[in-house]
């Protein structure tokens, strides 16, 4: 669709977003953990039509408002698809036994001392065989984050260990759709990519591993673990505990590493916890369905109460009572709505021109080789703030600079390492965001409050900006004279 409009202002490009900080500071302030439940959906969407006004007032009509609006909502449909299916896994993987079983059998191995350190190491080594982040936490970092909290640690502490470690397994894995995605934009190949990428990460992951490490061991942050005993044997007297149920995660991590899709990959993990559950947890089932009879019945019950609503398992442990809870895909419908909002903010900004303002604006301050690769790292967090997807804070920087940097001579390495440097570990930072909002729903710890902890997350860009003014491994083109 054609569309005729004059070039926005720097000030009318960046009022909407002064606009949403404004009101989502105010949100904070008055509504506090419980931003989610509305209030930062009302905020998107009052900014969105703040941008809208404006979009008009520069000639653009409202048919290609809604058409940018409704591309924007289709690029996050299949983030949306996952989260439901992360739902509906969560509860079928409870109601089974699956994720109280590694939470039971990691009670006998890990110690509260090195918990933090092991937490990054096993979400480091899951994402970097499956390549997938968000089906990492939604399995190996829930149960994570039930050890941690059994064992006396704060779960907005462990929760930054497991993100920690899942975003660098992200970042690196062949398998991952932004290591694949970051190269194609910038122009070169995917091993290329990844073997410069180490020269950053790395060193961010080792720093990482020093701090959590360091925690470990500071009795302020770790707890005694006095509770881990009780813990163990409430779970051990409500559920039929067995290595067996390790089935269900190798099984959904193998054919992930398969390179089936995440969506049918996650509908075969929700299917094998409900048969798992039904072979495995009999009394669970009957607890559920809250009747007797028919015990296909019952199970049939059970399971859909899993995939789409409330489940709490009733044990003699009041804490262990408030852990095995979940809701379903019921319970992610507050952050798809979120996420939407998100969507329509991105799109109506995108339709007037005024995030292509905001970037031009930044690029022309980019002179030397650090301040452009700090520009590009400022572009990526700020698409990831504004447009909410991660897909997009790698794609649109991408196309952006990458004649730029050809034409100061970088190789198109420099420019794909940066997009993943910044674009890839931040969104899970933003609570609006895909990332963050779906992280923070699956392991039920605010965005705000897990943030601080996600060291790699944070260290990431602050990396790729440092080597870039330290001229450390910044690969420039050798032009032939001859």
């Amino acid at each position: 669709m054609t569309n005729k409009s004059k070039a926005p202002s720097l000030l009318q490009a960046i009022t909407p977003i002064l606009f949403l900080i404004f009101l989502l500071t105010l949100n904070v302030i008055i509504f506090k953990d419980d931003t989610l439940s509305g209030s930062n959906q009302i905020a998107l969407l009052f900014a969105a039509s703040i941008a809208g006004v404006i979009a008009v007032k520069l000639g653009n009509n409202w048919d290609y408002i809604k058409e940018k609006i409704l591309n924007s909502i289709s690029s996050a449909m299949p983030a949306m698809l996952i989260l439901l299916l992360i739902g509906s896994l969560a509860g079928t993987w409870l109601i089974s036994g699956v994720v109280p079983a590694i939470i039971y059998y990691g009670l006998q191995v890990l110690n509260p001392k090195i918990f933090l350190f092991a937490a990054v190491l096993i979400s480091s080594l899951v994402s970097l065989a499956t390549g997938s982040s968000w089906s990492t936490i939604a399995t190996i970092g829930v149960a994570l984050l039930g050890i941690g909290e059994a064992l006396g640690i704060k779960s907005s502490i462990v929760a930054g260990a497991i993100i920690s470690g899942a975003y660098f397994g992200d970042k690196m894995s062949p398998l991952s759709d932004t290591t694949n995605l970051a190269p194609a934009m910038a122009g070169t190949d995917l091993f290329t990519h990844i073997r410069y990428m180490l020269f950053t990460t790395v060193p961010s992951l080792t720093i990482t591993f020093i701090i959590f490490l360091f925690m470990g061991f500071n009795s302020s942050v770790v707890g005694n673990g006095s509770d881990v005993q009780e813990v163990s044997i409430a779970i051990k007297n409500t559920f039929n505990i067995s290595p067996l149920l390790f089935m269900v995660p190798i099984i959904l991590i193998t054919i992930i590493i398969k390179k089936v899709p995440p969506i049918p990959s996650l509908f075969i993990g929700t299917l094998l916890g409900g048969v798992f559950a039904v072979i495995f947890q009999p009394d669970i089932i009957k607890q559920l369905a809250e009747g007797t009879g028919n015990y296909a019945r019952l199970s049939y019950i059970s399971v859909m109460k899993a995939i789409f609503g409330d489940v709490q398992i009733i044990t003699n442990n009041q804490k262990v009572t408030e852990l095995f809870s979940t809701s379903g895909m019921a319970g992610m419908l507050n952050t798809i709505w979120l996420i939407l909002s998100a969507m329509v903010f991105g799109g109506v900004m995108e339709s007037g021109g005024l995030l292509f303002k905001i970037t031009n604006s930044i690029i022309k301050l980019a002179k030397s080789t650090g301040s452009l690769i700090a520009s590009t790292v400022g572009t990526c967090i700020f698409f990831n703030i504004t447009t909410s997807d991660q897909y997009i804070s790698i794609v649109v920087p991408g196309r952006m600079y990458s004649n730029i940097y050809k034409e100061r001579n970088l190789k198109p390495e420099v420019l794909s390492r940066t997009l993943e440097d910044s674009g890839t570990v931040t969104s899970v930072l933003i609570p609006w965001n895909t990332g963050g909002a779906t992280q923070s729903r699956v392991l039920g710890v605010p965005t705000i409050e897990y943030l601080p902890y996600c060291f790699f997350n944070l260290i990431s860009p602050v990396m790729s900006v440092l080597f870039a003014y330290l001229n450390i491994k910044i690969r420039k083109i050798i032009k032939n004279n001859n």
